[in-house]
């Protein structure tokens, strides 16, 4: 004689779907991870602004020259605290003007630089010493 025992799990042999992390590229609700934001996000009016301040600085450095030499190297130093204080502003404070202000010390580094090599083609002198 035959005992039927009840099957103690009736699942036991069947496979059993796992519901499915999505993997991010087809994102399917709002993010699970909190969206962090730059606190000084670059702008155009950062730039401008940066850009403005800088070539003012050069400006007024670039005017204490009387002639091709001390033009060049009070350039040279003016650039040089002006990017002393985009390296400051990018670690502490906007990062759109201190791209503003390294962008058009670069430019004036080099109108400097073209003077100096005009200078230099036309007198046949190198006028920095």
């Amino acid at each position: 004689m035959t005992i039927a025992r009840p099957d103690p799990d009736p699942d036991f042999g069947a496979v059993r779907q796992v519901p499915r992390t999505p993997s991010g590229l087809f994102p399917s609700g709002p993010p699970t991870r909190p969206t962090y934001r730059e606190p000084h996000p670059v702008t155009g009016g950062g730039v401008a602004a940066g850009g403005g301040a800088a070539a003012g600085w050069l400006l007024l450095f670039g005017l204490l020259g009387t002639d091709v030499a001390s033009y060049a190297w009070w350039t040279v130093f003016a650039g040089l605290l002006a990017w002393v204080t985009a390296l400051v502003l990018v670690r502490y404070g906007d990062r759109g003007v201190a791209t503003g202000v390294a962008i058009v010390t670069a430019g004036g580094w080099s109108i400097a630089a073209a003077v100096v090599a005009v200078r230099w083609a036309t007198s046949g002198d190198w006028p920095l010493w």
